[in-house]
């Protein structure tokens, strides 16, 4: 399979169990790596044929702008469930969603989950 990344991609969003982290919108940073066959794309030169990554990056940031959850976890649990619903080609995805600053002297704090279309249909 080959891999399709979406990097750094950076958000404001409420995610945290602290009264200011439930009030006040902090950066979120999403890191994606989508596993696909990208040869038909390859192929054909064709955007139909290809998945459509921006559609993915949008979708993520609605989510992030909308949703409030509490866990960085749960995030990226959502995200993870919004990239393989976007396109039926992603056979399996990484999703990494960082807190900075949330640490002291830590640059950023977050997890990295990895999914695939077979554990979702299980």
């Amino acid at each position: 399979m080959d891999r399709i990344v979406i990097k750094d991609l950076l958000v404001r969003g409420i995610v945290g169990i602290n009264p200011d982290e439930r009030e006040h919108e902090q950066d979120i940073l999403v890191n994606a790596t989508l596993w696909a066959d990208t040869r038909p794309a390859a192929a054909s030169d064709a955007i139909e044929d290809a998945v459509n990554y921006r559609s993915v990056a949008k979708a993520m940031i609605a989510h992030i702008r909308e949703g409030r959850p509490h866990l960085v976890e749960r995030l990226a649990e959502e995200l993870a469930g919004i990239c393989l619903a976007a396109d039926l080609r992603i056979a399996e995805v990484e999703v990494a969603v960082e807190k900075p600053g949330a640490l002291r002297y830590a640059r950023s704090v977050g997890v990295i989950i990895r999914r695939s279309r077979e554990d979702r249909s299980g």
